[in-house]
C-alpha cells in the first residue's frame, strides 16, 4: 500500500450542500432556515451556550471558591524513588523525568520524604519537604532549591 494508492471508502465524503440554487436543489428558498424570525436573518449568531431563552447551563451551575490563576503545580517525587540512581549522581528534574519518575515536563518537582536513601546524592528541584531534606542529609547529601 502507497500513498498514491490510497482512496476514500465510497460513501465517507459528500460535497457541501450549497443552499439557496433552486426550489428544486432541496435547499432553495429559505435556505433550511425555515420562515422569519431571528434565527433566520442574516448576520444572526448565537452563543454557542444559547438554548433557546432558558437559563444556560452555565449560569445554572454554582460557582464557588476562588482558583488562583497563577498556582504552581508540583508533581511528587518520594525520596525512596531517587535509590535508583549512582552514588555521587548529580539528580536534576530532566534526569528525574528521563528516569520516568516525573510526568509532566511543565510542573515542578516536589522532593517528599517517603522512604529511606542509602545513597548520597546532590538533589536538585523546586521544593523539599522538611523530612525529605533531613532524609537527604543525613545521607551525606545536599539539596538545591531551583527557581519554579
Amino acid at each position: 500500500m502507497n500513498l498514491h494508492s490510497l482512496k476514500n471508502t465510497p460513501g465517507a465524503r459528500r460535497e457541501r450542500m450549497r443552499v439557496g440554487r433552486g426550489e428544486s436543489s432541496g435547499k432553495g428558498k429559505t435556505s433550511g432556515k425555515g420562515n422569519k424570525g431571528q434565527m433566520s436573518r442574516t448576520g444572526h449568531k448565537h452563543k454557542p451556550t444559547f438554548e433557546g431563552g432558558q437559563m444556560r447551563l452555565v449560569r445554572r451551575i454554582p460557582k464557588r471558591g476562588f482558583h488562583n490563576p497563577s498556582r504552581q503545580a508540583y508533581h511528587a517525587v518520594n525520596v525512596a524513588a531517587l535509590a535508583c540512581f549512582e552514588n555521587g549522581t548529580e539528580v536534576t528534574p530532566d534526569l528525574l523525568r528521563q528516569a520516568g519518575l516525573s510526568g509532566s515536563a511543565r510542573a515542578a518537582i516536589k522532593i517528599l520524604g517517603t522512604g529511606e536513601l542509602p545513597r548520597r546524592l546532590t538533589v536538585k528541584a523546586q521544593a523539599f519537604s522538611a523530612q525529605a531534606r533531613a532524609k537527604i542529609e543525613a545521607a551525606g547529601g545536599t539539596c538545591e532549591v531551583l527557581k519554579p
